[in-house]
């Protein structure tokens, strides 16, 4: 029938109407900012770095790699690689953003820094309620304020954050295996080595020549 959607529509808001006189359930709105609702799991507002450990930029995860300034589509972030190297969280030379910024008045919150990151360094956060008075200087933020800790992202999105730290944990187990069998390697091949030359012949002496 023409038009049924529309009067679907309009008994269901008639039927909230009625009941929020008689079910809190029915109350399909809150008095914000008096009254806030939770954000579910899977809000996604404007990008975050994640850092390990207690010092934000020791621990930061991002290398500089640049993949998610090269593929923003409005161009919002904004990254200077280190010219120098430095420890990561688990003892690693890495370069580091020295400069990292993101201009949050651009950014059209599309998650593609966050999928294109082979690090898992850049994350969405749910927070939203970035307004301020300047207009510029205000919503462009830097690498301080955009480095949160792993155990916030934990807190923001459990499930997400569970399966990132799982992936991360069984890749670095790897590493170290391998790390572990390539120094075996060498130890062996070095007492193999130091065997074969305590093993072979001396050098014959040279005779002097005689008047």
């Amino acid at each position: 029938m023409l038009g049924e959607g529309m009067l679907k529509g309009l008994a269901e808001t008639a039927k909230n109407f009625a009941g929020s006189f008689v079910s809190a359930d029915r109350m399909t709105t809150v008095q914000y900012p008096e009254e806030r609702i939770a954000p579910i799991e899977n809000t996604r507002d404007f990008p975050f770095l994640i850092y390990d450990g207690n010092d934000a930029m020791a621990g930061l995860r991002c290398v500089a790699c640049q993949i998610c300034e090269k593929e923003c589509p409005p161009k919002c972030i904004y990254i200077v690689k280190s010219a120098d190297k430095k420890p990561d969280y688990v003892g690693k030379p890495q370069f580091y953003p020295a400069r990292f910024d993101i201009d949050i008045s651009v950014c059209m919150s599309c998650q593609i820094c966050v999928e294109v990151c082979p690090f898992e360094a850049i994350k969405m956060d749910t927070e939203f309620e970035l307004s301020t008075t300047d207009r510029f200087g205000g919503l462009l933020l830097d690498r301080e304020q955009l480095s949160k800790s792993n155990e916030y992202y934990n807190d923001i999105h459990p499930t997400e954050a569970a399966e990132v730290d799982t992936r991360l944990a069984e890749e670095k187990r790897k590493a170290d295996a391998k790390a572990k069998a390539a120094a075996v390697a060498a130890a062996a091949k070095a007492a193999a080595s130091a065997a074969q030359a305590m093993q072979a012949p001396a050098p014959a002496p040279v005779k002097e020549p005689t008047a």
